[in-house]
């Protein structure tokens, strides 16, 4: 059976992640904290791994159906832009804004750019996603995992 781009991406995913989650144990670990500094990156490179090798079994269970060619998709390349943008002022915010202000602008400016709201239950929808986000992000990390987010030199907040 002949793989698709969806076949070759699944691979490409499988293995760079099992690859860097091989090289996760060689993070020294700090006696002091009880989570090493590879437990996240572990987490995360397992999932992506999963997610690969989910994309593979679909790819090579697909039922192939010929069909007729389709014009292509219209690709909107200025929207990647704009998020990058967005991203980068997202980080650049952190260091005077904080964490949570940050983080709830970013999501809220994020998803307004990918769904544009239409009336007030959409503008209701992007401000309770980047409040549940943020607030979310910051109670597991800083509350339960003891990771100290970053504070705004602007808001100490």
């Amino acid at each position: 059976m002949k793989l698709t781009r969806d076949g070759w991406g699944g691979i490409a995913v499988f293995g760079f992640s099992t690859v860097l989650f091989g090289m996760t144990f060689s993070i020294p670990d700090n006696p002091l904290v009880p989570l090493g500094p590879g437990f996240y990156p572990r987490i995360v490179l397992a999932l992506s791994g999963a997610l690969g090798l989910w994309m593979l079994a679909g790819d090579l269970l697909a039922k192939r159906v010929a069909a007729p060619a389709a014009p292509g998709p219209h690709l909107n390349y200025w929207a990647v832009v704009a998020h990058f943008a967005v991203f980068g002022l997202y980080v650049g915010a952190l260091p005077y804004l904080g964490f949570r202000l940050s983080t709830f602008a970013y999501v809220c400016a994020a998803n307004a750019m990918m769904d544009p709201p239409r009336g007030a239950r959409g503008w209701a929808r992007v401000l309770v996603l980047g409040l549940l986000t943020a607030g979310l992000a910051w109670f597991v990390f800083e509350k339960n995992l003891s990771v100290l987010m970053p504070r705004g030199r602007w808001t100490g907040f």
